[in-house]
């Protein structure tokens, strides 16, 4: 069970770092996630079933996600829809678009060949991760990393440079959306099946998992963003396995998963509060 709930918490870590660029390097709640997980799971799942490469059909989810952030930023900077409700919509349209992909709401992937076939899964699992962790690593330190970074923080600073917002966004939401749909197509592998209702709950998942490791790590030269998200997100299996043992339902986790996000959040707004008003208890010698 210890090393199952290490391996689940890195496939959704690979959907937290996917969350961490929508949801805090852009400013963007994106709802969509609960749509484009699921669909990575049915686009990989149908493509394995049909005799695809495993890991094309991977390629082939992380593109789906792609195209479910492209529809997101286009709708929202096109039409002046706010973020928030483009979310919803697109989500809300995703739901039917994964039956149609899928044909029927759960497909069953036992006795199929997979990444995971004769291999050990988390030195298959962390490869994926590895890769994922670079890779945004880097894209974060190159021109367009900072960019984004900007576009988050100062939009109007972004313009005065010259740079077109409107496509640097739709970027970081299809990036976003990628990872998010690359790692619903790896867990569909790993639990060995693909479920429509498997992507309910994905954002608050995720902000669970970017909370809980910016509450334990800090941000400095040891850990960075990319490193933060993946410990939370461990941790945040390790919680609901913790509340798995001491008698909680598997239906509850939804529950435990809302209230743990609140709980830390405001906390951390407490401690925020504290240190406003007695900034002498804060001070280090």
């Amino acid at each position: 069970m210890l090393l199952g709930t290490i391996e689940q918490g890195l496939i959704f870590a690979i959907m937290a770092l996917g969350l961490y660029i929508s949801y805090k390097i852009l400013d963007f709640p994106d709802l969509t996630v609960d749509g484009s997980f699921p669909m990575g799971g049915s686009i990989a799942a149908i493509l394995i079933i049909k005799g695809v490469n495993p890991i094309t059909a991977l390629g082939v989810a992380f593109i789906g996600g792609c195209l479910a952030g492209f529809v997101t930023g286009y709708i929202h900077i096109q039409f002046k829809i706010t973020n928030l409700l483009t979310g919803i919509i697109v989500m809300t349209g995703l739901y039917s678009i994964n039956l149609r992909i899928m044909g029927r709401s759960n497909i069953p992937l036992f006795g199929i060949d997979n990444i995971f076939s004769n291999r050990p899964n988390l030195l298959i699992i962390l490869f994926i991760v590895l890769l994922s962790k670079f890779s945004l690593d880097y894209l974060l330190k190159t021109k367009f990393g900072f960019s984004l970074r900007a576009l988050g923080d100062n939009e109007t600073l972004v313009v005065s440079l010259g740079i077109d917002e409107k496509k640097l966004k739709i970027m970081g939401l299809m990036l976003a959306n990628g990872l998010v749909a690359l790692s619903g197509g790896i867990l569909v592998q790993y639990q060995g099946f693909s479920d429509i209702a498997m992507g309910t709950g994905t954002i608050v998942t995720g902000l669970a998992s970017i909370i809980i490791g910016e509450s334990v790590l800090k941000k400095g030269k040891i850990f960075n963003v990319t490193t933060i998200v993946i410990v939370g997100s461990i941790l945040y299996r390790f919680i609901i396995m913790g509340s798995l043992k001491i008698g909680f339902n598997a239906s509850d986790l939804k529950l435990i998963t809302a209230i743990l996000t609140v709980g830390v959040m405001a906390f951390k707004s407490k401690n925020l509060k504290l240190k406003l008003t007695f900034p002498l208890l804060f001070k280090k010698n």
